[in-house]
């Protein structure tokens, strides 16, 4: 199993910061309709439910690699 990287992520999730700071819900969504595995779905289920800008999710979620 490939392990989640940072790059991962922002390939599925970017859209859903278009105005700056996204929901959980909508980061979910976003990775959701991009088709993201079911491993980066379970990273992003860790988000505590609320409005994060993108470089909060790192805070959030630490040990992400940026890349394998």
């Amino acid at each position: 199993m490939q392990r989640v990287t940072r790059s991962e992520i922002l390939d599925h999730i970017e859209s859903a910061f278009g105005d700056g700071a996204a929901l959980r819900a909508d980061i979910l969504s976003a990775a959701e309709e991009s088709g993201a595995r079911s491993e980066v779905m379970a990273v992003l289920r860790r988000l505590p439910d609320r409005r994060l800008a993108l470089r909060q999710l790192w805070v959030e979620l630490p040990g992400i690699p940026v890349r394998v």
